[in-house]
């Protein structure tokens, strides 16, 4: 009988795409290329799919949990409805926690797949409440962090995926590559695997401006820094506005035909910036989620 693939296997092995217009510009003039690697093909809709599964795995394999556990996690979307999907996929009870001002349809993408829903008020804290709320549920019993935040399952899934389809895409062709930093299992995880190849190429890091609240592009506090971040492997920092986030995102379904979320804009907007100053370079940034789970916020 023929062997079919299970949804897990079709996590990964996602397209890398040519930017066409919003890019032709710079790109003729510096004789660069701009792709974007597109992580909403994903099953669940984002590039959180690699490490939601890869977290699950080791935790299994290293005895941590057993199918039927209650798993709990802190997320501010993405993590989040990958887990739920990965959660239902392997037979866990998924309890996340989440702060009460993000959109409408990452709630709802989290219940589709079963999972519980705490909600924590953004005046008291935030991510960071919501991170401590989940570590303080796992101290009574209630279930078992996998902690998104420091657990090296993270960025290796990207070592072991991310990485090596975007140095394979571009037959290591790729001299600079741009991500949103937010957890920063991608950028660490890619960076790592790239680096390894050549430690000529360029990683930047999308990071907000003051005062900006993009989905996905955050800066911690020093007290919340991601354990599994690796500042050493960043070359270099874009600041992004709000604004210019949310009105790239809105260009690239417009003059792109890639409907993404606000923070796959403000990558861009980042790599148009590093197209500018650059010759003769090819530039991998990624595209890290779908647009429609930010419908209700009326971008687009």
């Amino acid at each position: 009988m023929k062997s079919y693939p299970t949804v897990a296997d079709t996590i990964g092995a996602t397209p890398l795409v040519r930017l066409q217009r919003i890019a032709a510009d710079i790109c003729q003039k510096n004789n660069n290329i701009i792709l974007a690697k597109l992580e909403g093909n994903n099953p669940a809709g984002s590039v959180k799919d690699r490490p939601a599964l890869s977290m699950i795995e080791e935790a299994e394999r290293s005895g941590k949990i057993k199918p039927g556990d209650t798993l709990i996690e802190a997320t501010s979307g993405n993590t989040g409805i990958a887990l739920a999907m990965a959660a239902a996929i392997k037979g866990y009870h998924m309890i996340l926690i989440m702060p009460d001002n993000l959109s409408v349809e990452r709630r709802v993408s989290m219940k589709v797949y079963g999972a519980e829903l705490i909600l924590t008020k953004a005046s008291e804290g935030g991510m960071e409440h919501a991170r401590d709320l989940a570590l303080k549920m796992q101290e009574e019993g209630q279930g078992v962090v996998l902690n998104q935040f420091a657990n090296l399952a993270n960025p290796l899934a990207h070592i072991k995926g991310t990485g090596p389809e975007i140095w394979q895409q571009t037959e290591g062709q790729v001299s600079h590559f741009i991500s949103a930093m937010g957890t920063t299992g991608t950028i660490t995880g890619v960076a790592t695997y790239l680096k390894q190849q050549r430690s000529s190429i360029q990683v930047i890091g999308a990071q907000p401006s003051p005062g900006a609240s993009i989905p996905g592009i955050r800066k911690w506090s020093d007290d919340y820094q991601p354990e599994i971040f690796k500042p050493e492997l960043i070359d270099a920092y874009e600041l992004i506005g709000q604004a210019e986030a949310e009105q790239m995102a809105s260009r690239l379904a417009k003059e792109e035909g890639i409907f993404a979320g606000i923070s796959s804009g403000g990558a861009l907007v980042a790599a148009l910036r590093v197209a500018e100053r650059v010759q003769n370079a090819t530039i991998v940034f990624i595209i890290c989620d779908r647009g429609n789970r930010y419908l209700s916020l009326g971008i687009y």
